[in-house]
């Protein structure tokens, strides 16, 4: 299969396919930006899960489709009902495999057969990966960055892509329900996310309402509480009737409505995490936490200062790329050591410095 090798010129029409997660899909829009503005003439098609819509429907241009991996389009023969659907809409004569797992080799494979020879895939650094993270002899080095990955795999393909994105839009006006709900800004917004998908990735939670019980003490602070369903939303909700100045947005608001609060917001707190990405994407500042997994792995905040990570030195970090992996001191404390105070600090430093740009 032709894959990663350099042409001299590029497709008209192009399928781009990331299936998860809603941080990685995230993260290839400045390079997806970036290929419709140099190449207003290419048809871009980005098949994703359901939940990727209000966000790749930002970009001007670029059509989503839907991959329902729970339903039509689940196991081996819901591939095959994707790659059927996926023909029915365009002639695509590229493909950008963003994902390389079982499902998006299957896919580009089905297509490669049917005439598709201008395939590019996403090297991941797998091997590198694994040295950063090994417990001996780690090599503790800055990696290529997971959204300049997405770029070079575009440009193996004949496109010009650069690095000139900057946010999708900054400040947004809020809908009057919103509005209602938050109140107007008149005073320090500060968004606080708390939850990652992996433990190894989680601060502590009473370390974290101790961060919240701080700044919710002072009156020049609104705190905005981010999180999913469930349990997360039942935490939030506890934390909202806890403590003065503070609202929780669990499972209130639609992805792009989220990403507009975001945008207003003086800095966001959190993991390594999707919401570092919508930060990042709507130019909002971030201080986030780091414990198994590290930025050196590729994954920081698009454009984000990474003087602004809250992070301790061990010498068995990073354990996991994921935050995945059970802890080897069975103590976690490259998240236990960090103090609450620490983490407040960092935020007023950051407000201080974002305001005086």
């Amino acid at each position: 299969m032709e894959q990663n090798k350099k042409v001299n010129s590029y497709s008209k029409k192009l399928l781009v396919v990331r299936l998860s997660a809603i941080g990685d899909v995230a993260m290839t829009i400045p390079a997806i930006w970036s290929l419709v503005k140099n190449h207003p003439d290419v048809q871009v098609t980005f098949v994703s899960q359901g939940f990727a819509r209000d966000i790749v429907n930002q970009l001007p241009g670029v059509l989503f489709v839907e991959a329902n991996t729970k339903g039509r389009h689940k196991g081996l023969i819901g591939i095959w009902r994707l790659f059927s659907d996926l023909r029915k809409i365009d002639q695509f004569d590229a493909l950008a495999d963003l994902h390389d797992v079982i499902r998006s080799k299957v896919l580009r494979n089905l297509f490669y057969l049917s005439g598709i020879k201008k395939i590019a895939v996403i090297d991941k650094g797998r091997i590198e990966k694994r040295k950063l993270v090994r417990l001996n002899k780690k090599q503790l080095v800055q990696l290529k960055t997971t959204p300049e990955r997405y770029m070079d795999t575009l440009r193996s393909l004949g496109y010009t892509i650069d690095d000139e994105f900057d946010y999708l839009f900054r400040e947004a006006r809020l809908p009057e329900n919103i509005t209602i709900h938050l109140g107007y800004k008149d005073k320090r917004w500060i968004g606080i996310a708390p939850f990652a998908k992996h433990k190894g990735k989680i601060y502590p939670l009473e370390k974290m309402e101790r961060v919240v019980e701080i700044l919710a003490g002072s009156k020049t602070n609104k705190i905005i509480l981010i999180g999913g369903g469930g349990k997360e939303q039942q935490i939030l909700e506890t934390w909202e009737k806890k403590y003065p100045n503070t609202i929780s947005i669990a499972r209130k608001y639609s992805i792009i409505n989220e990403l507009k609060i975001i945008s207003n917001l003086d800095v966001m707190v959190c993991m390594d995490s999707a919401n570092m990405h919508f930060a990042s994407l709507v130019n909002t500042p971030v201080v986030s936490i780091w414990g198994a997994t590290h930025p050196y792995a590729g994954f920081y905040g698009w454009k984000q200062n990474q003087s602004n990570a809250v992070q301790i030195e061990l010498y068995c970090r990073p354990c996991s790329i994921y935050g995945n992996k059970p802890c080897f001191r069975k103590d976690y404390a490259c998240l236990n050591r960090i103090e609450p105070e620490t983490i407040v600090n960092k935020i007023n430093t950051v407000i201080d410095r974002f305001n005086r740009i």
